[in-house]
């Protein structure tokens, strides 16, 4: 099946399942790209997904800079564990971070975008599974993601999360409603012009579960690229 077969496919999925969850606002493909070829990158572009996710800062950089003029059509997201000592190339790479774990590190980019005089669009990472083996802010952490959301220059837009690893489909399903209503208690307790919009929840073996609990971005590696032999 060709890639342009595979984003037919996965966009009437996404279809159904909004229109399944009685939901009418859209869903944000993000092609997970992660070891991909920067022709298969290219090809996404040109099939109309212009969100690209990248999970390491220096193969993202060197992948993303041999894309010239499509680059300017692309958002290019950082969606994998950031270390802080790659602050400051993430910030020259990418144009959002999807993946800001902890206080500490929301602190130091808010800190290195201030000396850039710049901006630049966030998503807290929620460990909704309480897998030992994952990054992010605890749910109940309501303080460290308030502190997070309030400060400046990291204009935090939502929450995304990992599903657990599991096949239990309840197990997944849980998940995701516990990041939406995070969001949800985080917004009663944000004003206006700091409410959280995005949940970025959703692969390839759970997009659809995701989109029924109220994802609006979802990350896509092999339901788009096929299976790594």
């Amino acid at each position: 099946m060709s890639l342009f077969d595979r984003v037919q496919e996965v966009r009437e999925n996404i279809q159904k399942a909004l229109q399944a969850s009685n939901r009418k606002n859209r869903v944000t493909l993000v092609a997970a790209t992660k070891t991909q070829h920067v022709k298969l990158v290219k090809e996404c572009i040109e099939n109309g997904i212009v969100n690209i996710g990248e999970n390491r800062v220096q193969e993202a950089h060197e992948k993303l800079s041999q894309l010239q003029t499509n680059a300017s059509q692309c958002v290019k997201r950082m969606i994998g564990h950031l270390q802080s000592n790659k602050i400051n190339k993430a910030l020259s790479v990418f144009d959002t971070i999807d993946s800001i774990d902890t206080v500490s590190l929301a602190k130091k980019i808010s800190a290195k975008i201030e000396n850039k005089d710049q901006n630049i669009q966030t998503l807290l990472e929620i460990n909704t599974s309480y897998e030992q083996n994952k990054f992010g802010f605890l749910p109940q952490d309501n303080e460290g993601m308030l502190e997070s959301i309030e400060l400046t220059n990291i204009n935090v837009r939502g929450l995304m999360t990992l599903g657990p690893n599991t096949n239990n489909a309840t197990e997944i399903e849980r998940s995701f409603s516990r990041l939406r209503k995070t969001k949800e208690k985080l917004n009663k307790q944000l004003p206006k012009e700091l409410q959280l919009t995005e949940l970025s929840m959703g692969m390839s073996g759970d997009y659809e579960i995701a989109i029924r609990q109220g994802s609006t971005m979802v990350r896509l590696g092999s339901a788009l690229f096929g299976s790594r032999s």
